[in-house]
């Protein structure tokens, strides 16, 4: 089955259109692809609460599942769980605390991230932070638990009933 996704990429320098250079939100369409996953939308916005309710928002109706990037940490203008945390129906703390556990292998700073998952209208949605690897960690973190997700929120409560991506063995290299 193939889902569909969108990608918000929330930078400053980037929304304001100082650059296009996305590496997180491609590596984000990379790996959605192996899900399979068709890509509906994909935004930059600033770091401000406002236009990150504003894309989400947008894209909830075309996307099954949404993921975000960017303004999860501890600076002043990282304000992407508070601009997401209203609009979500319920929060998924384990896939965030799986993301966390992941990083952490590899840095300490993980458990600085505010990593956010919920639900909103049924769709699933992913905060990770900015850079390239703690998104490539976040993803390989949720990876086998993502069909399933995306199958419950779609109506399939049997259990068993999907397998994850890879017979549930890899994630995409």
């Amino acid at each position: 089955m193939s889902w569909r996704a969108a990608v918000i990429t929330v930078s400053d320098s980037r929304g304001r259109g100082e650059t296009t250079h996305d590496p997180s939100g491609d590596l984000i369409v990379a790996r959605l692809a192996e899900l399979p996953a068709d890509i509906t939308d994909r935004r930059l916005v600033p770091d401000e609460i406002e236009a990150i309710r504003a894309a989400l928002g947008a894209v909830l109706a075309r996307a099954q599942l949404v993921v975000l990037s960017g303004g999860t940490g501890l600076g002043p203008r990282d304000v992407t769980p508070e601009a997401i945390s209203p609009l979500l129906d319920y929060e998924i703390p384990g896939m965030a605390e799986a993301m966390r556990s992941e990083g952490r292998r590899s840095t300490p700073y993980a458990m600085l991230s505010r990593q956010v998952v919920g639900v909103s209208q049924r769709r699933l949605v992913i905060a990770l932070p900015g850079s390239p690897r703690a998104v490539d960690q976040g993803l390989k973190a949720i990876w086998r638990a993502l069909p399933h997700a995306l199958a419950l929120l779609a109506g399939d409560t049997a259990h068993g009933g999907t397998s994850p991506p890879d017979g549930g063995h890899l994630y995409p290299s």
